[in-house]
């Protein structure tokens, strides 16, 4: 399977990496990118909304879901269900917009099985030791399971070779920048033109 006319952009990033806070600004400086919600099995954290930054279900509901090949990719990552809507997805491909996914890599994985031509951008911290200091600053985790998350994102930026792109936020303006010029290599001006034209 081809994404056909529109772009799908993978943005992953181990937690606490700045991934949320540059998707937001990537989807704020390119109105015409359609952005997928995720679903998830966890709970909603302070000032999430449902719908708006992910789309919160029961395990149950999701588990139906893989069952039914529901998701165009799904992991299970600290306890917790995501998944993309595979029908969400084409649909979008085939109205002709480029989409941005905010997956992890096993969920990368997935979407290059389907479609390899997908711009891939994984975001890491400088080193460990400041992604440490990030989360026990967002104060939203336990220090058990920031042990985790550390232990994960090690791994996942082990596996960082599988991206397009690498993108290392140090300096928030700067990764942004970096993101920004990645995006517009390859959004054609003509879709922007029409796009942003469009009512």
């Amino acid at each position: 399977m081809t994404s056909g006319i529109g772009h799908i952009f993978i943005l992953s990033a181990p937690s606490g990496a700045g991934k949320t806070t540059l998707g937001r600004t990537l989807r704020e400086t390119f109105p015409f990118i359609r952005y997928s919600v995720s679903h998830t099995t966890r709970s909603p954290r302070q000032g999430e909304r449902d719908g708006v930054d992910y789309f919160f279900i029961s395990k149950r509901n999701f588990e139906e879901g893989i069952r039914l090949n529901h998701w165009a990719e799904w992991a299970l990552v600290h306890g917790h269900y995501y998944g993309t809507s595979a029908a969400y997805l084409n649909q979008t491909l085939e109205d002709g917009h480029d989409v941005l996914l905010d997956i992890d890599i096993q969920g990368t994985r997935q979407l290059l099985d389907r479609y390899p031509d997908s711009i891939t951008i994984f975001v890491m911290p400088p080193n460990l030791k400041v992604l440490r200091k990030r989360l026990e600053t967002r104060g939203t985790d336990s220090p058990e399971v920031i042990e985790k998350r550390l232990a994960a994102a090690e791994e996942e930026i082990n596996q960082k070779h599988i991206y397009r792109y690498i993108v290392i936020n140090d300096s928030l303006p700067e990764a942004t920048a970096e993101l920004c010029d990645i995006i517009r290599h390859h959004t054609s001006s003509s879709r922007k033109a029409n796009t942003e034209s469009s009512p």
